[in-house]
């Protein structure tokens, strides 16, 4: 009985002490912080864009098809480009809010500019709201990572 208590004792002491230890902590990659322009904290400044149904509404099949087509052709493009590091759409909800866009730019006007050059929010299909986001500086390897997951592209 006494070495069943002593045994039981030890497997506490080894179960809880186990508990009690650190989990080991990722080794710094100081190469890999500076390519995704991590701050000390592995954070970076971003733009988020959220698009929000516009006041145009295009009936219009084969022109409603052309500026979804420029619009999927301006996000791969940005997204080649380095700005954009993350899109997509909303499901439907009732704030009609349709995408986001997180941006890679240095300032709200210099997001403006690019995402003036997209198709679908020139016809005013999309509002726009621009908000400045602090956020982890991996997002800037989303987009090297989606193209060895993707099959198919828009």
């Amino acid at each position: 009985m006494t070495s069943r208590l002593l045994f039981s004792l030890l497997l506490l002491f080894v179960f809880f002490g186990a508990l009690a230890q650190e989990p080991a902590k990722p080794a710094y990659d100081s190469a890999l912080a500076k390519k995704t322009g991590a701050d000390a904290y592995g954070m970076k400044q971003y733009v988020m864009v959220l698009l929000v149904t516009g006041k145009t509404v295009v009936n219009e099949k084969l022109v409603r098809d052309s500026l979804f087509a420029g619009h999927m052709k301006n996000i791969n493009a940005l997204a080649k480009a380095g700005k954009l590091v993350v899109a997509g759409p909303f499901n439907k909800n009732e704030l009609n809010y349709r995408g986001v866009f997180v941006f890679n730019t240095a300032s709200v006007e210099e997001t403006k500019a690019l995402v003036s050059t997209d198709p679908a929010v020139k016809a005013g299909i999309f509002d726009v709201l621009y908000l400045p986001w602090y956020s982890s500086a991996a997002l800037m390897e989303v987009n090297g990572l989606h193209e060895k997951i993707q099959q198919s592209s828009f």
